[in-house]
């Protein structure tokens, strides 16, 4: 391994006895904000902590067999031991320097997923509706909680546009880690069903996913550059929504980014729901623009998630879902739009991370 990456790995175990003696303070424990913060960085440190310390046994383990290769009466059990270190080592440098890898502080947070119907009229929206469904039935197949935030529906089915809000709720997942790579342009090839002559037709959405903000670290947003615009709802909601002026338009002046909620049963929760989003939305734009800034633009292995990248193809004709940006091609189309996604979800995971172990390797000490 590496020696700036043992260098790191050693400032994990000075760490985890700086955070025994915190956790060990009365103050700290008085105060329970702090006190969760630090355990929760405890116990990422612990486990990184106690696999280095197996690394460094283990290595030690191999050089006290190798020293006993000159004896004959212990070669053959310092050759078998010499085997056993030696592929545990390589299991737990991989395992380790998975570990190392820069977390996104966002992927433990709730998401907003935008969808909005593109090329393709009728059939882009009820595209739109296909794939809000399937992200539901994903969330719930994790245990997930859904909202709907805010949509406008299509004359005959699905959305031009619709908001959801996805939760990990009691389950505690991190639902912007597993949805992120969702955003960008989703284009589908199927005879639609209004198509009298049974020709296969191409129309396209996108999705924008973003991560709702920490309020404590959540940009500030100043009033007096907000205008916010009252109206009636359209569309599905129960007729309190529809007898009264309870949604919510909220446009921030300086950007001309702008959040709707239609979905909540009062004006002061659609509001709130609005900004949440809204700020959501100028977090995400700030994000993009450094992330831009940052990769001199390089694009990633995952690609930039600007919305206008074609991200993945929906073949129904042929039951085949493509990922264009991994060579991904599955073919169970109709499970996939069913929820079934954590194949498509863990297979982008793992191509960033093995994107980021090239960078970590290929590093100068």
């Amino acid at each position: 391994m590496k020696h700036f990456l043992l260098q790191q790995l050693e400032r994990y175990a000075d760490r985890l006895g700086e955070l025994d003696f915190l956790l060990s303070r009365e103050d700290i424990m008085a105060d329970m904000a702090q006190f969760m913060k630090l355990s929760r960085e405890h116990a990422e440190v612990a486990a990184v902590a106690s696999r280095f310390a197996r690394y460094k046994q283990r290595s030690a383990d191999l050089s006290a067999a190798q020293a006993l290769l000159s004896d004959a009466d212990l070669r053959d059990m310092a050759e078998e031991e010499i085997a056993s270190a030696s592929a545990e080592l390589l299991t737990l440098q991989a395992e380790l320097q998975r570990m190392l890898l820069p977390k996104d502080p966002d992927d433990a947070r709730p998401a907003f997923v935008e969808i909005r119907a593109g090329t393709g009229g009728d059939e882009s929206a009820l595209f739109a509706g296909d794939l809000l469904r399937m992200y539901t039935r994903y969330a719930d197949s994790q245990g997930w909680k859904t909202e709907l935030v805010s949509e406008s529906p299509s004359e005959l089915g699905g959305y031009k546009e619709v908001v959801v809000r996805i939760d990990g709720g009691s389950a505690g997942e991190g639902v912007y880690g597993a949805l992120k790579f969702e955003s960008g342009g989703h284009r589908v090839q199927r005879v639609p069903a209004t198509e009298t002559q049974g020709r296969i037709h191409t129309s396209a959405c996108t999705v924008a996913v973003l991560a709702e903000p920490d309020e404590a670290e959540a940009i500030k947003i100043n009033p007096s550059d907000l205008r916010i615009d009252t109206y009636r709802a359209s569309g599905a909601g129960g007729q309190h929504i529809n007898k009264t002026d309870s949604a919510v338009r909220i446009t921030h002046l300086p950007t001309g980014i702008v959040a709707e909620c239609q979905d909540g049963r009062s004006q002061h929760s659609n509001k709130a729901q609005a900004l949440k989003v809204l700020t959501a939305r100028i977090q995400e734009k700030d994000r993009a623009e450094r992330a831009a800034k940052d990769a001199a633009e390089r694009k990633s292995l995952i690609g930039s998630g600007d919305r206008s990248d074609r991200i993945r193809t929906y073949n129904f004709p042929q039951g085949r879902l493509s990922d264009h940006r991994i060579n991904l091609t599955l073919y169970k189309l109709l499970s996939i739009m069913e929820g079934d996604l954590q194949d498509v979800v863990t297979a982008l995971q793992a191509a960033r991370q093995a994107e980021q172990l090239a960078e970590l390797e290929n590093r100068t000490p």
